[in-house]
């Protein structure tokens, strides 16, 4: 599977040869899409392996039941366990149409994976841990912070080397080739993505370490995928949305907003000299959008108005657009982007930092 290239420096890739799967590892149910929709339904589409682990469910997030999207669950929003419940329902949604039907993307939410425990009560299960949504705040346009008020169970106050061995255990057992995630400061600053990544990158570490308290043989074959977008390409598919005819109709309709192309970026946005050859891979949309914009729709408590661009009046950098809660359009850009790290490979660096020390 292969398309145009992408643009700037970045190394056009659709799927990596060999055998190996693909794991992503995400905060909240919607991530999975939002963040590296393109890249999960282009490995399924491949007929690889893929699957999806998601460290909360979202029990803190917003609930979109506007006149215009009118969803009819309002009522959820602050609920807590009945939201997690409903949103587990949108995931499963999501992924069997990023997989191009049911069953197709594996997944598996982190609480649920059972490790041995290095205190003395040994095996602790799975049934008495829970990982919460740990909310967050609006720092800047587009930059999220910690909230005040997180539940002792949040996932972003969970030790670290308790969720990293969970998800070290589903390393070993499937055997990606790949570990997907976001960049170290979480794509927007939630406290959860940004978890979220230092336990997977901690993970990596964890499954390539033979003396690691971690159930299957040791794996240090994944790379690690973390998801980026080239700053000059948002900049310019944000112009593109404003100019587009159809957008401008549906912000007039519906009251929902425009993003300032101009205004700083979130911290997924890197310079393209930061996206040299060899370190970045790119992935083409387009391919799979129908896919991608399917997973959005049926996230609907999170996601509104997904929509394909017209060939006429939208730009190349442009194919579709949404939006959050907030109410902003987001453009749908025609690649995701990711710099990759090498795999591990090797478990001397892991065992510098043993399970239970402190971090």
């Amino acid at each position: 599977m292969t398309g145009p290239a992408a643009p700037g420096p970045a190394v056009h890739v659709q799927v990596p040869a060999g055998d190996g799967g693909l794991l992503a590892v995400h905060a909240h149910p919607d991530d999975e899409t939002l963040a590296t929709g393109a890249l999960l339904a282009s490995w399924a589409a491949a007929g690889r392996p893929v699957a999806v682990v998601t460290c909360t469910r979202g029990e803190r997030g917003e609930v979109i039941d506007t006149p215009s999207h009118p969803t009819g669950l309002a009522r959820l929003e602050g609920a807590g366990g009945a939201l997690a419940a409903h949103r587990e329902t949108e995931l499963v949604a999501a992924l069997a149409a990023l997989g191009g039907g049911p069953g197709v993307v594996a997944h598996a939410f982190l609480d649920a994976v059972d490790v041995p425990d290095t205190r003395p009560t040994g095996v602790r299960p799975a049934s008495d841990t829970r990982f919460e949504d740990s909310g967050m705040t609006w720092v800047a346009p587009g930059v999220a912070g910690p909230a005040d008020d997180a539940p002792a169970t949040a996932f972003a106050r969970v030790a670290l080397d308790d969720a990293a061995a969970r998800l070290a255990a589903v390393l070993r057992d499937r055997r990606p080739a790949v570990v997907a995630t976001y960049e170290e400061r979480g794509g927007y600053g939630h406290p959860d993505h940004v978890r979220a990544h230092d336990v997977a990158v901690r993970a990596l570490a964890l499954a390539a370490d033979p003396d690691a308290p971690v159930p299957g043989e040791p794996w240090g074959r994944a790379a690690l995928w973390r998801a980026v977008t080239p700053s000059a390409a948002l900049r310019s598919a944000r112009r593109e949305l404003a100019a587009a005819p159809a957008a401008a109709d549906l912000a007039a309709r519906t009251g929902l907003t425009f993003p300032d192309p101009d205004e700083d970026l979130p911290p997924l946005a890197h310079h393209d000299g930061e996206l040299a050859d060899g370190v970045a891979r790119a992935v083409d949309v387009a391919p799979v959008l129908d896919r991608v914009l399917g997973a959005m729709r049926a996230h609907a408590t999170q996601v509104q108005h997904a929509t394909p661009a017209s060939q006429e009046g939208a730009g190349a950098g442009l194919l579709g657009w949404y939006a959050l809660s907030n109410g902003v359009l987001a453009p749908v850009l025609a690649h995701e982007h990711y710099l990759v790290s090498r795999p591990a490979r090797s478990g001397v660096a892991a065992r510098r930092a043993p399970v239970g020390s402190p971090r």
